[in-house]
């Protein structure tokens, strides 16, 4: 795919957004673009970087790790959207600007555990169920409010938000309820006004429904194949 391919793609997606969040009377500059790059050679990243992506997802450590290293000299804020396993945590704190998807308070140690060893302080976003798959993961709804009082509490965490993933709808209009209920669950957990808890992101919306997921509050829009067209 030759970059002008990429860079115009860039152009239609950030478009796209800027029009939704004109329509519910938000500010286009408070929804930030994830470009997904899973399964895409680091070279397509860099013709991302060279359209003006600066914030990058990553599902698999070791892919990242290779991307990072090759795309060292790109002015790139590198996030982690996969699952995260316990047992991978100390390489996640390494490589990660922001680890979305913190399920359990398991890992929520594990990783304030290794960020301690690097004298770090990791951000990352708690991942919710919000539709109860038994695919998906994540914490449940009544869940999110404890998981967050408890990593909030860890000295090398900072909770910034939610993330969630609806069930894969054809129609974008029928993932809004999720994200309405996302939107409405960080707001309660907002209103506690816990300490060291920074509840300013919303990480919904993919390539199929990010438009629905901005109108419903969405800060961070993860969007691989309207960028880097299908996986390889």
């Amino acid at each position: 795919m030759p970059s002008m391919t990429i860079a115009e793609n860039i152009a239609a997606v950030r478009a796209r957004m800027a029009r939704a969040a004109q329509r519910c009377g938000r500010d286009p500059a408070e929804v930030a673009l994830v470009a997904v790059s899973k399964t895409h050679p680091a070279e397509m990243v860099r013709q991302a970087c060279q359209a003006g992506v600066t914030t990058v997802g990553e599902n698999y450590i070791q892919e990242a790790r290779d991307k990072i290293a090759a795309l060292a000299d790109c002015p790139l804020s590198w996030h982690f959207i996969g699952h995260l396993q316990s047992n991978k945590a100390k390489y996640a704190v390494d490589l990660f600007d922001l680890i979305h998807g913190v399920d359990s308070l398991k890992l929520a140690r594990e990783i304030d555990k290794q960020a301690a060893k690097f004298g770090k302080i990791q951000p990352i976003l708690i991942q919710v169920n919000i539709s109860g798959e038994a695919t998906k993961s994540g914490t449940t709804e009544e869940a999110a409010l404890a998981l967050v009082l408890e990593a909030g509490r860890l000295e090398h965490l900072q909770v910034r938000g939610l993330m969630t993933m609806p069930p894969f709808f054809d129609q974008p209009e029928r993932a809004r309820p999720y994200f309405a209920a996302l939107r409405r669950l960080r707001d309660r957990i907002r209103a506690e006004a816990i300490a060291g808890v920074d509840m300013a992101e919303l990480s919904m919306g993919m390539t199929g429904d990010f438009e629905v997921a901005i109108e419903e509050g969405a800060t961070l829009v993860r969007i691989g194949t309207a960028i880097f067209g299908p996986r390889e």
